[in-house]
């Protein structure tokens, strides 16, 4: 069998010593508990919203350029963040971007005012963006195609765990001891997992625990693929390509969708349905613990149909497909009678975007090489943020002026079927750029 110069490099480094087995769905472990303390910090703000709303007299337009802020970081950073990770390597730039996004979660302690608030989510922003260009390409680094979907939807799916667990946290953390502990305690949760990545990551070609086997079967689909040995693309020159063009446009329309769920679904049942702080804390969390389940449901169907003999393209578009046209069933919650069928159709709504998103962002693995795949789903990142960016204030305003969430969900309901359309005519075949 061929081999690929890191795959040499690999194997040679990890002829004796202590091996384990299956490493790569450790660091697989590793980065979905990245996901989850991302969206602890990114959650805690949403949650306390009604509470901060009331006590310090913000408008839900100061609450949307508190959201923008944090929107405008993570757009900008994306871009510079997968350049970064690409350069220093996944270890290093995802350890810096952890320290960083944790002492900005704690920061926001010491707010009182909206200017505060702005600045310590404009810094949140900025380092929370490193983790999905880190992880989907550790993600391209350590599994073979057929696999990253799956491993994607799993790291993905800490995402809806930390929504939950920072749902429940927040609000007990704030009925105990206050607002301001819930932000310094769901802080310093990164510092824990920092240890533990560094202790415990290496790239595949430097990890002394990675058996020989697993090298070669990381690397069986990948040993002779063009393009992997070939120079990065010029950054500039990622925009000459029509999969980049599906990648980004993709993540620009359905990512506000999610932004609006994690940052709105708490006021809206606050708002909407009635909901008090302690219930917020139960029952907020159920529809990201479904959406947890999507992720995964999403990311294994792809996998699931690839082993059965289907294309590539065929399966991780029949996937996508599935899930962009279960995303109105969100216009159907708004308009449902009982706070509890809501709910349950918010519930499908963001499972369906989870599974959506665990096939898209392995486009871009599937469509670049490994060493340019940071840059690309920076860029994608970037999109999704300034889509986050416009959402955020316009919410905002709708909501002070209408006072009707309506309008929100109907939006979020039909993003995902026009960007699947937009995905075929750009991305009509998925397949490897150095291939054409």
């Amino acid at each position: 069998m061929a081999q690929t110069a890191s795959t040499r490099t690999a194997s040679s480094g990890t002829a004796s010593g202590f091996k384990l087995r299956h490493l790569r769905w450790y660091i697989c472990g590793l980065l979905f508990f990245a996901s989850t303390i991302n969206y602890i910090d990114r959650q805690t703000i949403s949650v306390l919203k009604p509470h901060l709303q009331s006590l310090m007299h913000w408008s839900e337009s100061d609450y949307g350029w508190i959201v923008f802020a944090f929107q405008v970081a993570y757009a900008i950073m994306m871009v510079i963040s997968g350049k970064v990770i690409d350069r220093l390597g996944t270890r290093v730039g995802f350890a810096l971007a952890m320290v960083w996004w944790s002492l900005a979660a704690m920061a926001h302690a010491f707010c009182r005012n909206v200017f505060q608030f702005e600045a310590a989510r404009f810094f949140l922003g900025a380092g929370e963006a490193a983790n999905f260009p880190a992880s989907i390409k550790s993600v391209a680094e350590w599994f073979p195609k057929r696999e990253r979907a799956l491993a994607t939807g799993i790291f993905n799916s800490g995402t809806n765990i930390g929504a939950v667990v920072g749902t429940a946290m927040t609000a007990w953390l704030t009925l105990r001891w206050g607002w301001g502990t819930a932000f310094i305690f769901t802080g310093s949760l990164g510092f824990l997992w920092l240890a533990a990545w560094l202790l415990f990551y290496r790239a595949p070609g430097k990890h002394s625990w990675l058996s020989r086997a697993e090298v070669e079967y990381i690397s069986e689909q990948e040993a002779g693929a063009a393009g992997e040995n070939q120079p990065r693309i010029a950054w500039r020159n990622i925009f000459r390509y029509r999969e980049a063009w599906g990648f980004i446009l993709a993540k620009f329309m359905t990512d506000p969708v999610w932004w609006f769920y994690i940052f709105w679904l708490p006021s809206y049942l606050e708002q909407s349905r009635g909901f008090s702080l302690t219930q917020i804390g139960i029952f907020a969390g159920i529809p990201p613990f479904v959406a947890s389940l999507g992720s995964m449901a999403g990311g294994w169907l792809s996998g699931f149909w690839m082993k059965r003999g289907w294309t590539l393209n065929r399966a991780r578009k029949s996937a996508m497909v599935i899930m962009a046209f279960l995303m109105p069933t969100g216009i159907a919650a708004v308009l449902a009678p009982k706070a509890w069928v809501a709910l349950a159709l918010i519930a499908v709504a963001m499972a369906a975007h989870q599974g959506w998103s665990a096939n898209v962002f392995t486009l871009a693995s599937d469509t670049f090489p490994k060493q340019d795949v940071g840059s690309v789903v920076g860029l994608g990142g970037a999109a999704g943020a300034v889509g986050g960016m416009i959402i955020a204030p316009v919410a905002g305003y709708i909501l002070q002026y209408t006072h009707s969430y309506i309008p929100l969900f109907i939006i979020a309901g039909v993003m995902h079927p026009l960007a699947m359309g937009l995905v075929q005519l750009l991305i009509p075949k998925v397949k490897p750029v150095a291939e054409k």
